[in-house]
């Protein structure tokens, strides 16, 4: 089975052309929105977590690897001009990748109008190389599949995530790279997923992760909620109750690793094969987590709740019938009437994947995308909790 991409300089492949600016403080996302209004395939990513980089480095991380995730066919990145992080810092790594990449200072072009007027002339140039791109056929082994669950009910758990987790497995038979995250929805399944781990040394890098995830969302005195109002609503009463269902979305396939996204680096997946990852749980976050991990599509699991990135296309299945949507793309309501199967509807899944990859719209693509959350780990809270990355 073959889809159709883009081939990037870097021997990447894309499925989408899309031109992301990067505001990297948040004065001046004002000037990223002006210049985006005049392209359909504008992506806004904007850095609210001030404009000084010290203590923001998980962000800064984000921000260069989201511009070098192959769907994206060029960069601009925006900045006001009186911040500690430079555009050319961003931008450098970019494009050394090969894509275009450049930069758009406000104060140093005079002022906003100038600025958007600019930045508009800027994005036109990478609009005319995007434009002159053509498809051409690739192995399904070039795509880099993640899977998220949101809006959790009861048919999660025996409908959607065993569906998407048995087309994550096909996929990767084909040699496709698929990656699971939301550490903090894995509590309790620790014994299982060591047993799926490559080594030793893996397996305690997830029993080590699931475990400072769950004291960072766990402080004593604090009253945080984990679980929405539509999940208890939905028949799920515990979060281990909810793990245990969200599990399936994983597949059965050996875990290779789990890659890292923190202060100092963010790790990329280096052969095929699944891996976990600590991609958040926090919906609009993970969009963005994904697509610094590389990641071409991602497999949504859901009552009927709908969750768009505007870099990566998502893909959304849906067990409950009760609520399922013209949002969903994959109807797996007949599993839980017995008039369908899980391996059926996983290949509807694999299908709607090649189709995807291959320039088809999701069911709401394009239309309400999320905003394009950059979340990160507080620093000050991991060093007060002593958590540190896994060696």
């Amino acid at each position: 089975m073959n889809f159709m991409g883009y081939r990037r300089p870097d021997g990447s492949v894309g499925i989408r052309n899309k031109l992301l600016i990067v505001a990297v403080d948040e004065c001046c996302e004002g000037i990223a929105r002006g210049i985006a209004r005049k392209f359909d395939d504008a992506v806004v990513l904007t850095n609210w977590y001030t404009c000084m980089l010290g203590g923001n480095e998980e962000t800064f991380n984000q921000m260069i690897a989201v511009g070098k995730n192959p769907n994206v066919a060029g960069v601009l990145v925006v900045a006001m001009g009186c911040g500690s992080i430079l555009p050319s810092q961003v931008a450098d790594p970019i494009a050394a990748t090969g894509k275009p990449a450049d930069t758009l200072t406000c104060e140093e072009v005079g002022g906003t109008r100038r600025a958007v007027k600019i930045g508009i002339e800027k994005l036109q140039k990478m609009q005319d190389y995007a434009d002159s791109l053509t498809r051409e056929p690739f192995p399904m082994s070039k795509l880099v599949v993640g899977v998220k669950c949101g809006g959790s009910d009861t048919s999660s758990g025996i409908a959607s995530n065993p569906s998407c987790g048995a087309a994550l497995d096909k996929l990767v038979d084909m040699g496709a790279i698929c990656i699971g995250g939301e550490l903090f929805e894995l509590q309790g399944c620790e014994e299982i997923l060591g047993r799926r781990a490559v080594n030793a040394h893996v397996a305690e890098k997830i029993n080590t992760l699931i475990a400072n995830e769950r004291i960072r969302w766990s402080v004593e005195g604090t009253d945080v909620e984990t679980m929405s109002i539509g999940n208890s609503v939905g028949g799920l009463t515990t979060i281990e109750e909810k793990s245990l269902g969200a599990l399936h979305k994983t597949g059965s396939r050996p875990i290779q690793d789990i890659l890292q996204i923190n202060k100092d680096f963010i790790d990329r997946p280096e052969k095929p094969g699944f891996y976990l990852s600590e991609v958040t749980m926090l919906c609009g976050g993970a969009g963005v987590n994904y697509a610094s991990l590389g990641a071409h599509i991602i497999l949504w699991t859901s009552g009927a709740a709908g969750f768009s990135n505007a870099v990566v296309p998502v893909i959304r299945v849906s067990g409950n019938r009760d609520l399922i949507n013209e949002d969903i793309d994959i109807d797996a309501t007949g599993i839980m009437d017995g008039t369908d199967g899980v391996d059926a509807v996983s290949n509807r899944i694999v299908e709607k994947v090649a189709a995807v990859a291959s320039g088809a719209p999701t069911a709401i693509e394009g239309i309400g995308d999320s905003t394009m959350t950059l979340y990160q780990k507080d620093q000050r809270l991991e060093t007060v909790l002593c958590l540190s990355c896994a060696k």
